[in-house]
This record gives C-alpha cells, sequence and structure tokens, in this order.
C-alpha cells in the first residue's frame, strides 16, 4: 500500500497510532504502522526511559511524539505561569465540589503529604512552552520522524527544531480554517480529526471534515481521525481524500495498553453512545467515557470546569484517587472512573494484541477497496 504517508515515513501501512503506552508505539511500528507516543504528561525522566527502551525495541525503525502547546493558554505570555501561581487562583467553591464529590463516592483522597513534597510550585505547568519544550530536547535527541502538537499549530520554535534534526512536524485541525493557519506555519502533514475522536475535538463530523480538510491542505498530505478503527473506516477516510489515518481510542483496549483494568473493562462493554465531550478533565472541550465524573461535572448546581491550565491542576489529584480507589470491586470509583475515548468505543468490544488490530484493519480495508472496484465492473 503507497500513499505520501508511507513514502514520507517509509512505513508499510499508512495507519498512525496515537498512544500514551510504549508499548503500543512499539507494536504499531513493528506491525508495518508509525507508532507515535503521547508525551504531553511525561516527565523529563520518564520521557528520556520511555524513548530509550523504544529505540532498544525498535533498533532504528520509525516512531513519533505528541506534544501539547495550546494556541492559548494561562500565562503564555510568559512561556506558561507558575504551578504556584495558578494554585492561587483556583476558586474554593471549586475545590469544595471536587472534595464533595471524592466524600459522595467513598473515594479516599490521596495523602497530600508525598505530593505536596513533589510539587514544584516554581515549575511550569504541562500545557507550557516552557515545559513542552524541555521534552522536546530530550526527544530530539532520539531522532524521532514525526513531532506533532495537539493542540493549535505547532510555535515557530517547535518547527524550527524539528526540521533541524530531519523531523517532519503534524498538527491536528478540527476546521478548515485550523488546516489553513497549520500549512501556513510549516507542517508537513495535517490530522483532520472529526468530533467523534477522543480526547479534544471540535464539533464537526469526519465525514464532513476530512475532504474540507484536504481541499484546504494543497500538497500537505492529510491523516483522517475520528471514529476509524477498522478497514471500513480507513477507505472511508482515504475515498474523502487522506493519505491515511491516525488513530488513538482502538489501542484503549489491547493486550499492551495501560489503560486502568476498571476503564478498560468499561470500554469494552461501551456501546457508541457511551462517549460526551466534556470539560471535566482539562478545561477544553474532550469526548471521554460517560461516568458519574461527567455526569456531576454536567449537573446544574456544578460549578462551570475551570479554563485550561487551571482544571487539570484542580481535578489532578482528585483523578488519582478515583484510579486508586478504581481497583478496589465495589468502590463507588467504579463508577467515577473514565478516559479519553471517541466514539469508536462502540466497536472495541474484544480485547486483542495492538498488531492484529493494525493486520484486521488492513485485510478489512483491501476487501471494502476491492469491494467498491467490483461496482466499477458491474
Amino acid at each position: 500500500m503507497r500513499t505520501q504517508v508511507t513514502d514520507m515515513f517509509e512505513i508499510d501501512v499508512p495507519i498512525m497510532a496515537f498512544s500514551h503506552c510504549r508499548d503500543v508505539v512499539v507494536a504499531v511500528t513493528k506491525a508495518g504502522g508509525l507508532g507515535v507516543l503521547g508525551a504531553a504528561a511525561h516527565s523529563r525522566r520518564q520521557l528520556e526511559i520511555d524513548l530509550a527502551w523504544i529505540d532498544d525495541q525498535l533498533a532504528g525503525r520509525p516512531y513519533g511524539i505528541d506534544l501539547i502547546v495550546p494556541m492559548r493558554y494561562d500565562g503564555d505570555s510568559k512561556g506558561g505561569a507558575t504551578v504556584g501561581e495558578l494554585l492561587a487562583r483556583i476558586p474554593d467553591g471549586h475545590h469544595r465540589f471536587v472534595s464533595e464529590l471524592l466524600d459522595r463516592f467513598g473515594v479516599p483522597p490521596l495523602d497530600p503529604a508525598p505530593e505536596q513534597a513533589a510539587l514544584n510550585l516554581d515549575s511550569p505547568m504541562a500545557a507550557s512552552s516552557r515545559a513542552a519544550g524541555a521534552l522536546l530536547d530530550i526527544a530530539l535527541d532520539h531522532r524521532p520522524v514525526l513531532v506533532v502538537n495537539a493542540l493549535g499549530p505547532p510555535p515557530e520554535w517547535m518547527i524550527e527544531r524539528a526540521k533541524a534534526v530531519g523531523a517532519r512536524v503534524g498538527a491536528l485541525a478540527g476546521k478548515a480554517e485550523h488546516a489553513a493557519r497549520h500549512v501556513a506555519a510549516g507542517v508537513d502533514v495535517l490530522i483532520a480529526q472529526g468530533s467523534e475522536a477522543g480526547g479534544h475535538t471540535g464539533e464537526i463530523g469526519s465525514m464532513v471534515l476530512i475532504p474540507e480538510i484536504v481541499d484546504a491542505a494543497g500538497d500537505v498530505p492529510v491523516l483522517g481521525a475520528g471514529g476509524i478503527g477498522r478497514g471500513r473506516q480507513m477507505a472511508a477516510a482515504m475515498a474523502l481524500g487522506a493519505s491515511g489515518v491516525w488513530c488513538g481510542s482502538v489501542w484503549l483496549t489491547t493486550h499492551e495498553a495501560e489503560t486502568h483494568p476498571t476503564v478498560k473493562k468499561k470500554m469494552l462493554e461501551a456501546s457508541s453512545s457511551d462517549t460526551v465531550r466534556s470539560k471535566s478533565r482539562t478545561g477544553k472541550y474532550s469526548r471521554q467515557l460517560r461516568s458519574a465524573w461527567t455526569d456531576a461535572w454536567a449537573a446544574p448546581d456544578a460549578p462551570e470546569p475551570l479554563p485550561m491550565p487551571l482544571q487539570p491542576l484542580l481535578v489532578d489529584q482528585a483523578l488519582k484517587a478515583i484510579d486508586r480507589a478504581a481497583h478496589q470491586p465495589g468502590s463507588g470509583a467504579e463508577a467515577l472512573a473514565n478516559y479519553w475515548v471517541g466514539q469508536v468505543v462502540g466497536s472495541m468490544n474484544l480485547a486483542k494484541p495492538a498488531a492484529q488490530v493494525v493486520f484486521e484493519m488492513v485485510d478489512e480495508f483491501v476487501d471494502a477497496v476491492s469491494g467498491l472496484s467490483r461496482l466499477l465492473d458491474e
């Protein structure tokens, strides 16, 4: 299978796998696609460890890295406000709401002592140019073939530093005007992410969005994303003009995925209508598994989620406490537990190896394209 994307990255099939799990990244690259490590939440030390392990496993085969530098965020004029500055801006009422929510479901809070001891109040938040710049320096030392910014156009410094070591640069787009900005900034690959996608996503569905992005992209190749986890969906995206696909949700229930066992079980049992776009995790709309957590934040008496990065700073420890308690069967935390996932979750009903997902997508893609070709012969 040959497209602009397979030629650009010297891969066998135009399937890009976004995952926070290094094992998924390696498995998909070995299966002929391109694994892309979601590294925005990594510490510098953890990123160095994971990339060294990926290098050892892949022995020169290609992979990518995904970071988050939002176009607008609190304190961006000075590269990102410090944790201490941001903590002081969170209203007491929001703290009470989160505390009462955990108490209502019987979730013990984390011991604040070690958490506070590890918190550097003078450090920048992860979603800032200062923090992402440090991660990018580490990543580029390992020579990824692709660097992607997940929120907004990659800043000029990111593009320059990536291209200086031979890496291509990509960006996600939820509207045609986003694509135009990315192309003007100098990106090499566009990811047209429809509303069906997990994580931060807009309101336009993939069927409408992909051809709009393709038309706006000019010669820049486009990857279709959002609602893609099977070969027929891949064929549809490429029929709309995409040169390949970018998949994230479908890897969350694979054998290699580090998804919380309770959440993985929920995903395997979920239908395509069991997701919701909510600001409850990051302060920006992101599609996630519907749970008591998202319902609580959508209730009439709930406070409005805070803008990024205040909301993640508010809820981070609460989400960790929920994940810890959700390991206990019968815990109220099970009702709260959730994670980002797209509407394709409705077809993610069997755990399997990541490589098998790739092979099944390719087989179904071939069958779908062959079936369409036969229509022209009749």
